[in-house]
């Protein structure tokens, strides 16, 4: 690079600890790149959409050369992808796809660039699956419902209930948070004491609903979704079956080093890049 290129990488809460590895590896990443400005940014909490448009806006105000985009949801930042994308600035969606259907309307394409949901939904699902019997009760705690990843993690989970003859009797969005979930956990289980297993959309809201389950002394069989840290120690003792691991450290990495060579080669973005998971159990 012969100039200083300036990366934004436009996150959802950095008090995540998905989203606190995501910016330590690209922070990582940038240091071996002096042509590489990188400026991380995110909002405080999972469902800040009118934030998190504003960063995305503030960015294209301060002429950065592109934009890695991770959106709280998939339908409210499009508009302001496109109006980077008409300000000349490329921009790469990773982890949660944007709404195809508006930017195809807008006449914008944009790369995407992350895991395969759907299936890595479904492997991990099909560890819990595994360890029930047919027609047992289960339920699922859902992501923000407004994010494409939440969709295509729920329905990754469905494929394999359905598959198992499992009858789902609940499935609600806790909106990634613990808490929420650790609330939404308590209805469902107060609702249908009969619940034999649960499936949570990542780890943050899983921790929500082992804590609930600590606090009775009585343990579901559990999966969750990101590898998190704060997810290990359940791991390692079996209260949470299994999980995904989408490589949050290097997913932003994978954005940006595509942005990177688009902005080198001047060539337009476009496509979808799957990235990596590994079941982990």
């Amino acid at each position: 690079m012969s100039k200083v290129i300036r990366v934004g990488l436009v996150m959802k809460s950095l008090q995540a600890d998905f989203f606190k590895a995501m910016q330590a590896g690209a922070k990582e990443f940038a240091k071996s790149y002096p042509d590489l400005e990188l400026l991380c940014v995110g909002t405080q909490s999972q469902t800040e959409v009118t934030v998190q448009i504003e960063l995305v806006r503030a960015l294209i105000n301060q002429n950065v050369d592109a934009i890695v985009l991770v959106p709280i949801d998939s339908k409210a930042l499009v508009a302001p992808v496109v109006e980077a994308v008409k300000a000349g600035i490329k921009v790469v969606n990773i982890d949660i796809r944007l709404d195809e259907k508006l930017l195809g309307e807008a006449g914008v394409v944009v790369p995407f660039v992350g895991p395969d949901n759907y299936t890595a939904a479904y492997q991990v699902a099909r560890c819990l699956c595994e360890t029930l019997q047919s027609n047992d009760e289960v339920a699922i705690i859902e992501g923000l419902s407004s994010a494409d990843n939440a969709y295509q993690r729920k329905a990754g989970f469905m494929q394999a209930i359905n598959e198992s003859h499992l009858k789902l009797v609940a499935s609600q969005p806790a909106d990634w948070e613990t808490a929420k979930a650790a609330s939404v956990f308590t209805d469902i289980w107060e609702q249908y004491p009969g619940i034999k297993a649960l499936f949570c959309s990542n780890d943050a809201m899983a921790l929500g609903a082992l804590g609930v389950m600590k606090q009775r002394g009585v343990y579901l069989p559990v999966v969750g979704f990101d590898n998190d840290a704060s997810i290990q120690t359940h791991l390692k003792d079996g209260t949470l079956l299994a999980t995904v691991d989408i490589f949050s450290a290097q997913l932003a990495v994978f954005g940006i080093e595509h942005a990177l060579k688009s902005l080198v080669e001047d060539i337009p973005t476009a496509g979808t890049i799957l990235t990596p998971f590994q079941l982990i159990k």
